[in-house]
């Protein structure tokens, strides 16, 4: 059976936490990659908003690979969501950027990440910098429908715990979304656009 549930949880860092846990990982952990990654997030606009949304609706660029990317279910730092996900050969983000605003996707919320990722005791680690902003972590597992995925969060809860890490809770999630919204993140505007804007600001091949 296909593995397209993403468990996945959240939690902040501190630029010495980042540091610690990149020496860490290196040492007693599997290095997967390095991501530098421009997305689209079209759900902050859309019907539930920030909070309440139960589509995630994406375009991402990573490491000049472009992607459709879509996740359903609820989100808040702890979830269990369905990802949908195609990627397009590489150019082509711009390209995408007009069909999904040709769609009626007009607004999303513009951002940019840079990670590293790790696989440590069966789990995906990303440890994310928001450029000059903060830094956080993700931690994942891919399951299928059939598996149970309370089991899986708190198996990844408990490594978490083991290495000291802090896990936002729902409300700690959202306040770091709307000041990442505030002071790091930008909306884009369709009607704004002009051709190649993606490919000249981020240099993508």
């Amino acid at each position: 059976m296909d593995k397209n549930i993403e468990i996945e949880i959240r939690g902040p860092l501190s630029k010495g936490e980042f540091g610690d846990l990149i020496k860490f990982f290196d040492s007693s952990g599997k290095k997967k990659s390095e991501k530098d990654r421009v997305l689209i997030d079209y759900s902050t606009f859309l019907e539930g908003g920030v909070e309440h949304r139960k589509k995630d609706i994406r375009l991402r660029v990573t490491n000049g690979i472009p992607e459709i990317i879509v996740k359903i279910g609820e989100w808040g730092g702890n979830e269990q969501r369905k990802e949908l996900s195609v990627f397009t050969k590489q150019g082509e983000f711009d390209t995408l950027v007009e069909i999904f605003g040709e769609l009626g996707f007009g607004k999303g919320m513009l951002c940019v990440r840079k990670s590293k990722v790790y696989e440590y005791k069966d789990i995906e680690f990303a440890l994310v910098e928001v450029p000059g902003h903060s830094y956080y972590y993700e931690a994942e597992k891919m399951a299928s429908g059939n598996e149970n995925g309370d089991e899986l969060v708190k198996g990844i809860e408990n490594v978490c715990k083991e290495l000291s890490l802090d896990i936002f809770d729902k409300k700690q999630f959202f306040e770091y979304v709307e000041k990442l919204n505030k002071e790091s993140n930008e909306i884009f505007d369709y009607k704004n656009y002009t051709s190649n804007y993606f490919k000249k600001r981020f240099d993508l091949k």
